[in-house]
């Protein structure tokens, strides 16, 4: 069998017909051997074809399609000219050898063009990408060059282009920066309440927030000048005016040492130092909760901002969250305990990350494992919503969290759950219709699509006649049986058909009202059962008689 070789260079496509490969050998050895000598490689292996790339945007596009292991339809026209035709209903006679198996996959479910990727096919390749610019005449190799270091470059900068507002890196960075600020503005408050304890010992016991801490350390600065006068300047800063008084009691009796005014500067520098990183704590939360509802709006509602981020954090994108199964986003974060169990066959861990979501808290300590797994599909669920959905949404994430509160009811409670397919029609519809009111006000989305698209297009075709054919099937003379019971069907039918036929005859009926019809409606159906019940008593009497 006929060997074809596809190699995808930068600057076109080229296809090798390798037809000597008895002089070679079969082994892999073999052809790594003879791949470094252009004469001997060369016997055995010659160019089918070339088909250059039009521009660097096409050899973009291809490049891209290949890695996806998509065909393109260049690529398709290129195989179809180049390689030799296969009869219907015959076994093609030749195979093709590619670099990637996926493509050779796709290649073969298109075309029925029977492909390989092996490791001989590999090296055959290697020999090709090696010595490529000798086998065509009119490529240099320093345009070969040009060429690879120009795809490589927008190959590499298309992959970095996303959506700016959407860029999850920056809440990677974000969630590192506050964990570590949350770090240092610990120690540094502490270092605070150190150094300012030997000068005003007394204040540790009456202000435990390190931030108001280092508020009043810089307010007050010498324990000697506090006074009376200064009650309401510390009562503005504290928020309670019985602590304002029992600190300036407090700096009358206090037992601590004077300082230097020398080294009380220094500790009114270094307080307000806390201060400002405190404050920028605040404002860098701020911005990752912004960051978070743009990137993941789904899974922000659902488990929060600072947990979000740290699952996106630690599995390195919100793409990567997003192929995890519901398992391994369990127990992320937990690695080093489940590999411990596995080694030492103990119990594995039963979450990791989530277990600072407030619903594993919440849940009794014999519910912890079923919360937390049900916790984590629910994550799952939001984090693919929000990586493939094009909408900028959180209603999903609100009703997935109204399961995780209805799941913990109902290991508290016993109160039955809703099932997930009402709760996800109900989010649909809250889509379709905030998208309808963006869009046009006046329209109304109708779900299932489908079923209301057949609704309204039999409701369009024939609702003139369904009106026009109600009034005369009262006035109709006595038909049979079958007849009868279609017009009630007719009369019967849904309000949602009702309602269509009504919007369409609405030009032509311009001066009755829709409750007119719907009473027209009831009194005719009402007019048709009586009749009907009469004449099958009088066929049931003339058959007695017969």
């Amino acid at each position: 069998m006929a060997l074809y070789l596809l190699f995808e260079s930068a600057s076109g496509y080229a296809l090798f017909h390798a037809y000597g490969i008895d002089e070679i050998g079969q082994s892999v050895d073999a052809v790594r051997a003879s791949v470094l000598d252009l004469q001997r490689f060369g016997k055995a292996v010659k160019l089918a074809g070339f088909s250059p790339f039009s521009s660097a945007v096409d050899a973009l596009n291809q490049c891209n399609a290949i890695s996806e292991g998509i065909m393109t339809d260049e690529l398709r026209n290129f195989l179809e000219l180049n390689l030799p035709k296969v009869k219907e209903g015959k076994k093609a006679k030749y195979s093709l050898g590619v670099m990637e198996p996926k493509v050779g996959s796709h290649i073969s479910e298109a075309t029925r063009i029977p492909c390989q990727s092996n490791e001989f096919v590999q090296e055959l390749l290697r020999g090709v990408r090696l010595h490529f610019d000798k086998f065509i005449d009119q490529l240099k190799a320093s345009d070969l060059e040009k060429a690879q270091l120009g795809l490589g470059h927008s190959y590499s900068r298309a992959k970095v282009k996303f959506n700016v507002n959407r860029v999850d890196n920056m809440v990677i960075q974000a969630i590192f920066l506050l964990d570590t600020l949350d770090k240092d503005i610990n120690s540094f408050s502490m270092r605070v309440r150190e150094w300012y304890s030997w000068h005003f010992p007394e204040l540790v016991k009456i202000v435990n927030d390190n931030y108001l801490y280092a508020k009043i350390a810089k307010f007050v600065v010498n324990k000697s000048d506090l006074a009376e006068k200064d009650i309401p300047a510390l009562a503005d800063l504290i928020g309670d005016e019985d602590k304002a008084k029992e600190i300036v009691e407090a700096a009358k009796a206090s037992m601590g040492q004077d300082l230097s005014p020398v080294d009380l500067i220094n500790v009114q520098q270094f307080a307000q130092r806390v201060m400002n990183l405190s404050e920028y704590r605040k404002k860098l939360y701020e911005y990752l909760v912004t960051k978070m509802n743009d990137i993941a709006p789904n899974l922000t509602s659902l488990i929060g901002e600072v947990v979000g981020a740290r699952l996106i954090s630690h599995a390195g994108s919100l793409s990567n969250l997003a192929k995890c199964p519901a398992s391994t986003l369990q127990i992320l974060g937990a690695e080093k305990a489940l590999f411990r169990a596995l080694k030492t066959r103990g119990n594995t861990p039963k979450y990791g990350l989530i277990f600072h979501s407030s619903f594993i808290g919440r849940a009794s300590p014999k519910n912890k494992g079923r919360m937390a797994r049900y916790l984590a599909n629910k994550c799952s669920i939001a984090s693919r919503i929000d990586c493939y959905s094009e909408l900028n949404t959180s209603i999903f994430g609100q009703k997935l969290r109204e399961q995780v509160e209805e799941r913990l009811d109902f290991y508290d409670k016993g109160v039955a759950p809703r099932k997930n397919l009402d709760v996800m029609k109900a989010a649909i519809e809250g889509i379709t219709s905030a998208v309808s009111e963006d869009g046009d006000g006046n329209e109304k989305s109708d779900l299932p699509a489908k079923k209301s698209k057949k609704k309204k297009s039999k409701a369009e075709a024939g609702g003139e006649e369904m009106d026009i054919d109600k009034p005369a099937a009262v006035e109709d003379e006595p038909q049979t049986e079958k007849k009868k019971k279609k017009k009630k069907h007719k009369l019967e039918e849904p309000k949602d058909v009702g309602m269509a036929t009504e919007e369409v005859n609405d030009d032509a009926k311009q001066d009755e009202t829709p409750k007119k019809k719907k009473k027209k409606n009831r009194e005719a159906s009402e007019e048709v059962e009586p009749k009907t019940a009469t004449e099958g008593k009088k066929k049931k009497k003339k058959k007695i008689q017969n």
